[in-house]
């Protein structure tokens, strides 16, 4: 793999992953399940811990999602299919504003919040759960590997940014602003989900065929 082919990769699968976190979109719904008096203090502690949280997520499903593949007998291809449909139903919601349901939360349980409902699922959806999976799967060398955790990580650090500086951010984008970028992503996710399950559906047809 050239240097050239590498950075193709990494910024395909690095901008995979942002339209399927929406570190952005989900900040929002972080604040509004947080105390509304929380403290910037108490705002970072969050953010580090839900950005932790789904780093060991990511790192348990890329490493051990081929193994429950086949424990279960399950083809890469049918979770292509079901990953998609997951990714096109995650899409429309995010493009018709209801990506996931908003409450207000008292009390100082903020480290509960952060790693559920914040990090999973919310964040660390089934969309993402999927595309690591078939990712990891797809990946031929070590380099590929190697590519895809950078991708990751790389949105983790940004997630762990956006979300530390959530208020300031909510403050300069505004509700509409987040809302807009929120659709943004919900058309890059149901582009990816219409692959994914073509993708999916023509490996099929030719294997029972």
């Amino acid at each position: 793999m050239t240097p050239q082919d590498f950075l193709e990769l990494f910024l395909q699968q690095t901008i995979t992953f942002f339209a399927i976190l929406d570190p952005i979109g989900v900040s929002a719904i972080m604040l509004s399940l947080l105390h509304t008096n929380i403290t910037t203090k108490q705002t970072k502690q969050v953010a580090k811990k839900v950005t932790l949280t789904i780093v060991f997520a990511f790192f348990v499903i890329f490493f051990a999602g081929n193994f429950l593949l086949v424990l279960f007998g399950i083809n890469i291809n049918a979770v292509k299919i079901i990953g998609g449909i997951v990714l096109l139903l995650m899409s429309i919601k995010m493009i018709q504003g209801t990506a996931a349901s908003k409450r207000n939360t008292d009390g100082d349980n903020h480290d509960d919040l952060a790693i559920v409902p914040i990090a999973i699922p919310i964040l660390f959806g089934p969309g993402i759960f999927s595309t690591i999976i078939i990712l990891a799967e797809s990946n031929q060398t070590f380099v590929d590997n190697a590519t895809t955790i950078s991708a990751f990580l790389f949105n983790a650090l940004f997630v762990y940014i956006i979300f530390r500086n959530s208020v300031h951010i909510k403050k300069v984008l505004s509700l509409t602003g987040q809302n807009i970028i929120t659709k943004l992503m919900g058309l890059i996710v149901g582009a990816i989900a219409v692959q994914f399950i073509i993708g999916g559906i023509t490996q099929l047809v030719k294997i029972y065929s």
